[in-house]
């Protein structure tokens, strides 16, 4: 990231890691709002959140600070025993989510003889129909349909076992609409669900003192890579400049996908350098990253974004195809974070883990909505990059 100048310094967030990583975090920021965080100790085993995290999930999911720390311990655990059930339920596995209220991992599975093994590894079970793979290929077989404007994606839905189609409440009843949903049922493992309005990128027109720019667009940087950032696919194509907050010279888009896929790669000019951490906007204070495991389905997820800063939610879905006007993207993972255009390529956090970058949704940070984002294990396989962790 560019080094800041005396004056914008000023008015950007910084924060103290540990004096091994206090002096470079102290340049971080790209427009945040002038505040002045509290230092952030570096214990020999690191909390699983800072105070100001914290405080973000209390305010949007309803928890005391306690509850917070708690849910994120459990969600750790269960993100640990969710690799391992996979493994052991084998062509039984129906999928696994995270029930908050227990706070421990759920595992379906198709054949009632695995359940021991799976409830000694720290797991609840259920027994359902259908297996993960079957679903996954019922998906599959929609995603090779062409949708209307109406239906705003498809999904495989573990706790349901079954692929979900969520269609616009208004335009359930059209032609177009109804006759893909006689193709979808066809499967025989499709169920209907209604949403609010239909999905929408969060690029937005220029607007300054934001992260970074390309053309006439500003989005937000997602996480830092050795050499550059990843980010959302819709907010450039491959080969367009990027300028930084300041108005000057950043980078180069080296990749984009969109749509089939929404995700980039950003390479940085010498003058720049990345770090892990993910900003908090003056909300809460900058967020180091240390890894990017997978959070479950119902695990409690985080967003810093240059519009709307800091909000938090819940991991809904997964592997979602989500229809937008420009086309259909697939293996999203959807949200009920909200966001608002020029959050586009934001980061997503599970506690310290980076899951992935904002790609779009509905609705808005006043009156809520859902958001889905691109996993960020798929960006760093694609382009071969390796996440900066602290």
């Amino acid at each position: 990231m560019k080094r800041s100048t005396p004056a914008r310094s000023a008015a950007r967030r910084s924060t103290s890691v540990g004096a091994a990583l206090g002096a470079l975090l102290l340049t971080v920021g790209l427009g945040a709002a002038a505040a002045t965080a509290a230092p952030l100790p570096e214990p020999a085993a690191p909390p699983s959140a800072s105070a100001g995290l914290l405080d973000a999930m209390r305010q949007d999911l309803g928890l005391t600070a306690a509850q917070a720390e708690e849910r994120l311990r459990a969600e750790k655990a269960a993100t640990e025993v969710e690799r391992t059930a996979r493994q052991r339920a084998g062509a039984a596995y129906g999928g696994s989510w995270f029930d908050p209220s227990a706070g421990r991992l759920v595992v379906a599975v198709t054949d009632r003889a695995k359940e021991p093994e799976l409830r000694a590894l720290g797991a609840d079970t259920r027994l359902v129909r259908h297996s993960a793979a079957a679903l996954d290929r019922a998906k599959a077989r929609l995603d090779g349909l062409r949708a209307p404007e109406g239906v705003a994606g498809w999904h495989v839905d573990p706790r349901a076992n079954a692929v979900v189609v969520d269609v616009v409440r208004d335009a359930r009843r059209t032609p177009a609409v109804l006759a893909f949903l006689d193709r979808a049922r066809a499967t025989g493992l499709v169920t209907v669900a209604e949403t609010a309005e239909a999905p929408r990128t969060y690029a937005a027109g220029t607007v300054g003192g934001d992260p970074y720019y390309t053309g006439n667009v500003r989005c937000s940087i997602g996480f830092s890579v050795h050499g550059g950032f990843v980010t959302a696919g819709h907010c450039g194509r491959a080969g367009a400049a990027v300028r930084g907050w300041d108005g000057s010279a950043m980078g180069t888009f080296q990749g984009s996908s969109f749509p089939g896929d929404d995700y980039a790669y950003v390479s940085i000019h010498s003058g720049w350098w990345t770090v892990p951490v993910v900003l908090g906007w003056g909300t809460v204070p900058d967020q180091l990253v240390r890894g990017s495991a997978e959070a479950p389905v119902g695990a409690s997820i985080c967003r810093s974004g240059s519009t709307t800063r800091w909000h938090c939610g819940t991991v809904l879905a997964k592997n979602q195809t989500v229809n937008y006007s420009q086309g259909a993207v697939y293996q999203m993972t959807k949200t009920s974070v909200c966001a608002e255009g020029g959050d586009s390529g934001g980061s997503f956090l599970s506690g310290d883990q980076a899951q992935g970058v904002t790609s779009g949704g509905w609705g808005n940070c006043s009156t809520g909505g859902e958001t889905w984002f691109q996993p960020v294990n798929e960006i760093l396989a694609r382009y071969g990059l390796r996440l900066h962790t602290a």
